[in-house]
């Protein structure tokens, strides 16, 4: 973990954590980075944030200013930019974009050729380079300064190829999506009516201000109060950048991340496509998940929080799908990141070829109620190594036994501790994630 860098880019409140100086200077290195041999080509894409506009110009101007040539796609998803860079052989992608965080937040993730998340090495360079100005990047003069370039096209082939992925129309179903007036807006409609489907689309109507505002996957009681209303055969929610999607079902019961991975892992193990039989997960992913895939005769790794890790780990090991409980999922046949749309369009396939509801594929799996708090601390590591707090969680994990589980790790991003229990029964969750709790407080460890 960086200073700037995290699991997911470099985030924080615009123009407080992240700000325009703080791009500059990531085009610039990265303009000069790619650059040193050839000149650099580097796509942009954004999400619809006030802010990205912002960012996108601060970017370009670094980038050019370095000799890159940038590229920019526009408003678009992150998997997008994904796609256009391996398939396009530009160096690296840029995505403007804090994902699921409200709008006053924003991020930049950094792509590397092989539309993968940027490795960890390159980050911490740029991180010396923002914070010393080492190493000293000339500016390009003359017929050497970069261009930007509109390619507005690489958005559109990333939508061609959506649209061939399924192999059967989607022909009468009615599906609703909520595109958390995010990303999506402009790809996910056109791509469902493409293959036929009734599509009814909620937040699709972005003003700067309201990406995730009540809406999309981290709000998904919108979307199910959304196909109970309406009567919908399901229903689908992306969070900004369309790196995430949750479903819901013909009942208005939401399918989470890792009922997605059973549903598609099951369908694609009978199909024979299906690495090894075996899906990557996270340590989050929720215990109902393992012991489904038990009876399915379905094996999985786990990997630390983070769908980084999951990449790095089916990328080793050549597996076909996996993903997160928030519902970041991989496909590795389609994308070498979570997608979104493309998830949507691979449990429309279980869908159409299964010929049954979803709420009857989803019944094989019991999710286990789980509760997760985050606490606020002064010092991660030491939250984590008190002895005191690691007695406590060893004694949850004693008397939880094979019915349950205790978790506790430190966030990526926030000074916090989160603390999660799975097991038969809400209270028994609540019990002991306040047992732990109570402990860091004895210790002094909690702040307000």
């Amino acid at each position: 973990m960086g200073k700037y860098f995290g699991t997911d880019g470099f985030r924080g409140e615009a123009n407080i954590d992240l700000t325009v100086e703080h791009a500059y200077k990531v085009g610039r290195f990265l303009g000069w980075y790619f650059g040193q041999d050839h000149k650099a080509t580097i796509v942009i894409g954004k999400d619809t944030r006030r802010s990205s506009y912002m960012f996108e110009y601060s970017l370009v101007a670094g980038l050019t200013a370095s000799g890159a040539d940038a590229y920019l796609l526009h408003v678009t998803t992150t998997p997008s930019v994904s796609y256009v860079v391996r398939t396009e052989n530009f160096d690296c992608g840029i995505m403007i974009s804090a994902s699921h965080n409200p709008f006053y937040d924003n991020g930049i993730k950094i792509i590397n050729g092989q539309g993968q998340k940027m490795e960890a090495s390159v980050e911490q360079q740029i991180e010396t380079y923002i914070d010393d100005g080492v190493p000293k990047i000339p500016y390009a003069l003359r017929e050497e300064i970069g261009r930007t370039v509109d390619f507005a096209a690489g958005r559109n082939r990333y939508i061609g190829h959506l649209i061939s992925i399924p192999t059967r129309s989607f022909k009468n179903v009615r599906v609703g999506l909520d595109c958390s007036n995010g990303s999506t807006s402009s790809v996910a409609k056109s791509v469902f009516d493409a293959i036929g489907a009734k599509t009814y689309v909620i937040h699709n109507d972005p003003d700067g201000t309201n990406i995730n505002k009540d809406c999309g996957s981290t709000h998904i009681e919108s979307v199910q109060k959304f196909v109970r209303e309406n009567h919908l055969d399901v229903g689908f929610a992306y969070d900004g950048d369309a790196d995430r999607c949750i479903a819901v079902d013909d009942l208005g019961e939401v399918i989470d991340g890792d009922k997605i991975m059973f549903i598609c892992g099951k369908y694609l193990k009978e199909q024979g496509r299906l690495k090894d039989d075996t899906i990557v997960t996270t340590i989050m992913s929720n215990l109902g998940l393992y012991k489904a895939c038990d009876r399915a005769g379905m094996h999985y790794e786990k990997t630390a929080v983070g769908d980084k890790y999951v990449s790095e780990n089916m990328t080793a090991n050549g597996y076909s799908l996996g993903g997160e409980q928030s519902g970041h999922i991989i496909f590795s046949k389609h994308a070498t990141t979570g997608d979104g749309i493309l998830t949507s369009l691979m449990v429309m396939e279980v869908l159409m070829e299964k010929k049954v509801p979803l709420h009857v594929l989803a019944d094989e799996i019991t999710i286990y109620p789980q509760l997760l708090k985050n606490v606020r601390v002064a010092n991660k590591k030491e939250a984590q190594e008190n002895l005191q707090v690691r007695k406590a969680v060893a004694d949850v994990a004693e008397a939880l036994g094979e019915d349950g589980r205790i978790l506790v790790r430190e966030s990526g991003t926030e000074p916090v501790i989160r603390v999660m229990v799975e097991a038969a029964v809400q209270e028994t969750c609540e019990k002991y994630v306040n047992q732990v709790i109570a402990v860091m407080e004895q210790e002094n460890l909690v702040i307000e």
